[in-house]
């Protein structure tokens, strides 16, 4: 009998051991964030999806070496969407079996249309670097870094309006929700004094473009709300009928664009609405920079990745910021229990002091982002 008392309490005290390292490791903050994205890894827009892998990636590496978040580490788990909303709800899927605690929701627009909705239904929080739908951030667990198509539109315009011209010319994807959404608002926000030569294409004549520059021909400025695949293939086939002091202004499609074609074999303009400067050389942006072109090159340098940069440390601030406020976020908590605070945060006045893609950011109830845009100059007309 003694034996078989003495084995009971052995077990038990090794029980009690067992709990007590854990709730040790607990207290010394063992454990993890994983932060969930979907994104074109693969595929032509693959150079958005793999700026934000890489750039959120490299976030996450310095925030865990200096500690990460109270002792917790983060981790990111990215899926591939190659850029197709069909994709989308299996890679949703397969962020919750794998337990995201918080998500980057989707770096393209159409897919983040299709996540935007099922985020909402299990209310898990997403701050989107990239994906610029006016409608992305509808729900109120959703919010963007980059600038919403409808501001875009907006300050676009202004910019137009500013430059004193009587014509302009446009070009873009009318079967493309991010395309037509920018040049719905932009035409809204344009001075009506202003005339516009408006073309536009789809997916089924997305190579030739012999008739858009034939309209276009005479036009002085061209707005491109477009990605930089079709505006590298517009501005190869009209090199030679464009004016040379044309200007061709985009918006943050033209990302990728130098990467694309070699920029020195038009003489136009080629300018686009940004929020980041790939030339900073100072800074939180020319930091980032330094830093991602030593890991990763530039072949896949862009506003997308420095966006989700800036993603991964807004979303730390916040939650450094809860926690000096007593609503410590933990990895043990649900997803939805921690967007509820976060969401909290985001629309409670919380400033992102500085980034590499503006300093000062805040967001409106809507989720959307405030902070300032400027025009960058990817190449001067010869």
């Amino acid at each position: 009998m003694k034996k078989v008392i003495a084995l009971v309490l052995s077990v038990v005290l090794c029980l009690g051991l067992f709990a007590g390292c854990g709730e040790e490791e607990k207290k010394e903050g063992k454990g993890e964030f994983i932060i969930g994205m979907s994104g074109p890894l693969t595929g032509g827009a693959a150079v958005y999806g793999t700026a934000v892998k890489n750039a959120a990636e490299m976030a996450i590496e310095e925030i865990n070496a200096a500690g990460g978040m109270n002792g917790y580490k983060f981790k990111l788990f990215a899926t591939d969407d190659q850029h197709n909303k069909d994709l989308v709800a299996g890679n949703y899927a397969n962020m919750l079996e794998n337990g995201v605690h918080f998500t980057l929701g989707t770096v393209t627009t159409d897919p983040g249309l299709e996540f935007k909705a099922m985020s909402k239904e299990d209310n898990v929080f997403f701050l989107t670097p990239s994906a610029s739908g006016d409608k992305i951030p509808e729900f109120d667990n959703g919010f963007q870094m980059c600038f919403a198509d409808g501001d875009q539109g907006q300050v676009a315009a202004d910019y137009v309006n500013s430059l004193g011209l009587t014509q302009i010319g446009v070009f873009y994807k009318s079967d493309d929700s991010y395309s037509d959404g920018i040049f719905k608002n932009f035409k809204a926000a344009l001075n009506a004094d202003i005339t516009v030569v408006e073309t536009q294409f789809t997916d089924a004549n997305a190579t030739d473009f012999s008739a858009q520059i034939t309209q276009l021909k005479d036009c002085s400025f061209v707005f491109m709300p477009i990605y930089y695949q079709p505006a590298a293939i517009f501005m190869k086939q009209a090199k030679d009928t464009m004016a040379a002091d044309a200007v061709y202004y985009g918006c943050d499609g033209f990302d990728g664009l130098a990467g694309e074609m070699d920029l020195t074999t038009i003489t136009q303009e080629v300018s686009m609405l940004s929020h980041f400067d790939a030339n900073s050389t100072e800074g939180k942006a020319g930091d980032f920079i330094k830093k991602y072109t030593e890991k990763y090159g530039t072949d896949t340098l862009n506003q997308f990745g420095a966006s989700a940069y800036d993603c991964i440390y807004a979303l730390y601030g916040a939650m450094k910021e809860l926690a000096e406020e007593g609503k410590e976020i933990t990895p043990d908590m649900s997803a939805s229990e921690i967007c509820d605070l976060l969401k909290a945060k985001f629309t409670g006045g919380y400033t992102f002091v500085e980034g590499a893609t503006g300093s000062n950011i805040t967001w409106s109830e809507e989720g959307k982002v405030q902070k300032l845009a400027t025009k960058y100059t990817l190449k001067e007309a010869d």
